[in-house]
């Protein structure tokens, strides 16, 4: 068993135009003050990071990563989760989704999602150059506006979405294989993979391709009333960025898992900072360092109600103490008998 790295803090929601959130210096320096070991880093934020840089730049790459090692801490992933939402965009959301692009691919889709397609490729060589080895990513979705179909959906509906989403990822993937590294996607409401039996669903569509893996994610599953345990027995082997965060989903007579258009506020299934949700962080973790997980335990922080330094604060404590350093032996060699193949086969009676 490994023991798991931490704490890690995706700082994507971190960021702003007042210190020490308005560049990498600061951010990473007010990071390691509270705790953390590594930051996962978004790719869309330019003013922190040059994503394009990073992967045609290998001193580029350095000098970030030199950056970071400088205040104690190592980058963990980078991640490119909105502009693998844009690799696939349905008509409907196209409005909606411009803006998480540059002002000159918008009302373009075309242009749009072949400038999201670079941005992840982008992302495979800059971890490369990094030495990383796995990068967080969205799937994009073709077909989430027919998640709960009214009217039914046409027969064949469902296939021909896969399919088309399958044909946009697997060049992807594949150049992600060159490099020698793991697309993890976030498996989150809004996205075609969504839950299981979506990931594998698209899976099956990209061949089983061994770069196709997971970001394990519990907070949203508690939000879908899925079994977040069972998913990791289900996946393990998939399984190669976590992101710890929580939630709470309390169900009433007036709302559900829909939230009846509300303000999270207000909705019945919500994000909450570390330790304030409903999420069995213990039974988690001690899962993962059963099944050997090899990476980062990252702080996400969205809540609704507690304020971010403070989710901050309290989530570097949180992580290390759920961190558990496994052990190198059982617990019950002090009694252990040593190998004698005679007794063996005395014990079960064939001598």
């Amino acid at each position: 068993m490994k023991t798991i790295k931490g704490p890690g803090i995706f700082l994507a929601q971190f960021l702003g135009d007042q210190a020490p959130f308005n560049d990498l210096k600061s951010i990473c320096k007010w990071a390691k003050g509270l705790g953390y070991a590594g930051v996962q880093i978004p790719t869309w934020a330019t003013s922190y990071f040059d994503l394009q840089k990073a992967a045609e730049s290998k001193t580029y790459a350095d000098e970030i990563k030199g950056l970071v090692n400088g205040y104690g801490l190592e980058i963990t992933e980078l991640s490119t989760h909105l502009q693998g939402q844009l690799v696939a965009v349905n008509p409907a959301y196209d409005a909606l989704f411009d803006g998480f692009a540059p002002a000159e691919y918008h009302n373009n889709p075309k242009a749009r999602t072949e400038w999201a397609i670079q941005q992840v490729k982008y992302a495979a060589k800059a971890s490369q150059n990094l030495g990383l080895g796995a990068s967080a990513t969205f799937s994009g979705a073709l077909l989430w506006h027919t998640v709960y179909p009214w009217p039914q959906r046409p027969a064949g509906l469902v296939e021909t979405g896969f399919k088309e989403l399958a044909a946009r990822w697997l060049p992807i993937l594949n150049y992600y294989d060159e490099c020698g590294v793991d697309v993890c996607y976030g498996i989150h409401p809004g996205e075609d993979l969504h839950d299981g039996i979506s990931y594998e669903m698209f899976l099956q569509k990209v061949d089983n391709h061994s770069r196709a893996c997971l970001l394990y994610d519990p907070s949203h599953f508690v939000l879908q009333c899925l079994d977040y345990l069972a998913y990791i027995d289900n996946y393990h082997e998939r399984i190669r960025m976590f992101h710890v965060k929580d939630a709470e989903f309390n169900p009433t007579g007036k709302q559900g898992v829909y939230g009846g258009y509300q303000n999270w506020i207000d909705r019945a299934g919500r994000f909450r900072s570390l330790g304030d949700g409903q999420v069995d962080f213990k039974s988690i973790f001690s899962k993962l360092s059963a099944y050997d997980f090899n990476g980062w335990a990252v702080l996400e922080w969205e809540c609704a109600i507690k304020h971010p330094e403070d989710g901050a604060r309290e989530g570097a404590e949180f992580i290390k103490d759920h961190i558990i350093r496994v052990t190198e032996r059982a617990f019950d060699d002090f009694a252990a008998t040593g190998i004698d193949e005679n007794l063996n086969k005395k014990i079960i009676g064939i001598i």
